[in-house]
């Protein structure tokens, strides 16, 4: 394979040596990229720097924001006041880096399972459960925050951020893309479209897969035999990268450098981060009966937050009263999403034809009518 002159790579570094080629600069490193390990031990690596220590307590906040939202909104599914919700919890370091790294000027393009990472962006928290509440709309204006709606259908919005980041490249606009998904998204064709699509126009785009272990109740094993993910990025010309998907300081630094790259005009990248999900994948799954539980347990120690409280108390950055602070700052937070979600919701029947088109169809003036003249009869006041 011959790399234009204009999209060499810098060869890193791999297990203290420089890669011998362009082609094998494209490849992820033999093991994922780790700074602090699951006892709070900074790990040094030539190529990734530590982020420093404000950074890094800055970050913590938002994992503790992020643990408190899902633990909030798993609540308020079994309450009755959400329909669904894909819990992030474990993952939540993945969340926070994936908003963390983007500039206000850069979009993002979340899966279902990234309401973390949406409200770490800036969206109200109470705009981006109105989906999973069951409402007809996304909750949130896309524009106004950059973020584009959380997608249900596995890839697809892959595609989507491609084309967002070939419309700013065609406009000279600085701006990075970054679209997540997870291993079971890989194994869709949109997955393979938006990646080659994205290598072959040289496009400002980062694909984030958050590879929890499982696609609902399919093991990783069953989906692909590669030796990682991040090996396919090869396939299409862009380097890949493993990375520690619970050490928010090794996210934040190798997604840093990818969003980096791709806006100094170095075009695509995919970067894996290895990570778990800790319960089902909604609450209407029964995570017991695909995988035992021992399983789970082996991933307690490697929890996100408890690693990187460590290594900040180490640092003595973070103390009790500072950890009381952000626990009632989350709290406060918990206590506006529980409000906000405790309200009825008032609903216009008519809103079911009012956003179809522009102007309405015969069609869905008909159905209009239809359902008046029944609310009539019913008595229903909207």
């Amino acid at each position: 394979m011959t790399i234009p002159a204009n999209r060499q790579f810098d060869s890193p570094q791999k297990d203290g040596e420089r890669r011998s080629s362009p082609e094998a600069a494209l490849l992820p490193s033999s093991s994922p990229v780790r700074l602090i390990d699951q006892d709070g031990v900074h790990q040094h690596n030539d190529r990734y720097p530590l982020p420093d220590g404000v950074e890094l307590r800055r970050g913590y906040a938002q994992l503790v924001n992020g643990r408190r939202i899902n633990d909030q909104a798993n609540a308020l599914v079994r309450q009755g006041r959400m329909a669904v919700y894909p819990s992030s919890h474990g993952q939540e370091a993945c969340q926070v880096a994936a908003a963390a790294v983007l500039d206000e000027r850069d979009w993002l393009f979340p899966t279902y399972r990234d309401t973390v990472a949406v409200i770490t962006r800036g969206v109200d928290p109470l705009q981006v459960l109105t989906m999973l509440r069951g409402d007809w709309h996304s909750g949130y204006d896309p524009y106004e925050y950059k973020v584009a709606t959380q997608a249900t259908p596995l890839a697809t919005q892959l595609l989507h951020a491609v084309g967002v980041a070939h419309a700013a490249k065609l406009r000279g606009e600085n701006t990075v893309v970054l679209a997540l998904c997870g291993d079971g998204a890989t194994s869709e064709g949109d997955f393979h479209e938006a990646l080659n699509f994205a290598a072959v126009f040289h496009v400002p785009v980062v694909f984030f897969i958050q590879n929890n272990e499982y696609a609902i109740s399919v093991p990783l094993k069953n989906q692909s035999v590669a030796p990682s993910l991040a090996h396919k990025a090869i396939g299409y010309g862009m380097p890949g990268e493993r990375v520690d998907g619970n050490d928010l300081a090794a996210l934040l630094s190798v997604l840093g450098a990818a969003v980096d790259r791709a806006r100094d005009g170095g075009g695509p990248s995919l970067v894996e981060a290895h990570t778990y999900r800790m319960q089902a994948h909604t609450n209407a799954d029964d995570a017991t009966r695909y995988r035992p539980a021992a399983d789970v347990e082996t991933w307690v120690p490697k929890d996100p937050l408890s690693r990187l409280r460590i290594y900040l108390r180490g640092l003595n950055l973070l103390d009790d009263d500072a950890e009381a602070g952000l626990a009632a700052e989350a709290e406060a937070l918990a206590a506006t999403i529980r409000d906000g979600l405790n309200q009825e919701a008032e609903v216009d029947p008519q809103d079911l034809f009012a956003f179809v088109y522009s102007q309405k169809t015969s069609q869905l003036r008909e159905q209009a009518d239809l359902l008046r003249e029944e609310l009539i009869r019913e008595d229903i006041t909207p």
